[in-house]
């Protein structure tokens, strides 16, 4: 499984930066295609991507791989 992939803001544009990394992988103009391309990254590395708005809380998640079992409740 590989790193998370976290959509999170960067000098008045959008990044993409795997979990525990200093630099980003990517910056982008827009938040959306920031988005496309880290869920493009962890679809390939079987990890997950997550959004972070400007304020730094994570808005959405997607999964890609082996996701924990349900529990009922």
């Amino acid at each position: 499984m590989g790193k998370n992939q976290h959509v999170i803001s960067h000098c008045e544009r959008w990044a993409v930066k795997a979990e525990g990394a200093h630099e980003p992988l990517a910056t982008f103009k827009t938040q959306s295609e920031a988005w496309e391309k880290a869920k493009s990254i962890a679809r390939k590395e079987r990890s997950e991507a997550l959004l972070h708005g400007r304020n730094g809380m994570i808005r959405a998640r997607n999964t890609y791989g082996h996701d924990p079992s349900r529990t009922k409740g």
